[in-house]
């Protein structure tokens, strides 16, 4: 195993680290507060870096007493890349939408289990038996499969504008789905650029083109990876329904939807609570498949106070 820390003044940061999951991967991350405070994993969405969770909001969670940490999915960022599993987009959708998902699984290198295993080795790597645990979109089926499947690790679950697996809810918009599988332009400009068609998804009242080119400049500068994207795609559409296994869920659950999400209706979020024995539902007016700036303070209230309990 090999880390690397530097210290900042947000308390420890780490570079990278070699994590004991079973294909032995590195997974990046970096923490925010005191790690003697109760610690917070934040999971991000499809496709997405760490970057997603902005560092002024890890902070605002940091100032409540707990010890935060963001880190880069599998196949995304500076984690993991499966590059001897090439996988083709179209050809992956056009065997979930034809039905032959034989040959989608023959095309996934790993299950959405193995990257929920990837946040608890991560948590083990840092000396945390269990650690509240947060995700947005895919990254909240990860926390999910995570809460369901590690429970002794989760000491409690916020699903945040995400979904069961069960076809019924949380159904993207025609628009939505059209941005979420278009390719954006490999050059850095053209990347840039189509970040602005993620507003088809935004909160219709604080979404800003200014902050998505930001975060897409951001990202490329940092890891230009769009060959990750279908292998977690398949991970995520494969897993299927978590129904029974949230039905069964004893961990203390907070799901949190914005109304004005297309990318996810907020049906798959209200689903998530009504199977969730005890869940409480926070439906956020103004918020769509993002976490506008405005939104924060209800946010960061909403986690504090679940992690209080």
């Amino acid at each position: 195993m090999q880390k690397s820390f530097a210290l900042n003044g947000d308390g420890w940061e780490g570079d990278a680290v070699h994590v004991d999951t079973s294909n032995g991967i590195v997974i990046e991350y970096d923490t925010f507060g005191d790690p003697a405070d109760p610690a917070i994993l934040l999971i991000m969405g499809f496709g997405t870096q760490l970057l997603g969770w902005d560092a002024e909001f890890c902070r605002l969670l940091a100032g409540r007493g707990r010890y935060v940490i963001r880190y880069d999915n599998r196949d995304c960022g500076l984690s993991a890349k499966y590059d001897d599993d090439p996988v083709d987009l179209m050809d992956l959708i056009g065997a979930v939408t034809s039905g032959d998902f034989d040959s989608a699984q023959a095309m996934s290198p790993y299950t959405l289990r193995d990257m929920a295993s990837d946040g608890v080795a991560l948590l083990q790597e840092l000396g945390i038996d269990r650690a509240h645990v947060v995700g947005s979109s895919m990254g909240g089926m990860i926390a999910q499969k995570m809460a369901t499947e590690f429970p002794d690790q989760v000491l409690s679950l916020t699903s945040m504008m995400s979904t069961t697996g069960e076809p019924g809810y949380g159904q993207s918009t025609p628009e939505a789905q059209q941005v979420l599988f278009s390719p954006r332009p490999a050059d850095r400009a053209g990347y840039v650029a189509a970040a602005e068609r993620e507003l088809a998804w935004a909160s219709h009242k604080y979404g800003d083109p200014a902050t998505l080119r930001a975060l897409a400049a951001a990202s490329y500068d940092r890891s230009y990876y769009p060959a990750g994207v279908p292998r977690q795609l398949a991970a995520m559409i494969l897993d299927g329904s978590r129904a029974d296994a949230l039905r069964a869920l004893e961990v203390p659950t907070l799901v949190i939807h914005g109304l004005d999400d297309t990318l996810i209706d907020p049906s798959g979020g209200e689903r998530t609570a009504e199977l969730v024995p005890g869940a409480r539902l926070v439906l956020i007016e103004d918020m769509g498949h993002d976490r506008p700036r405005a939104l924060w303070p209800q946010l960061v209230n909403a986690i504090h106070e679940l992690t209080e309990r």
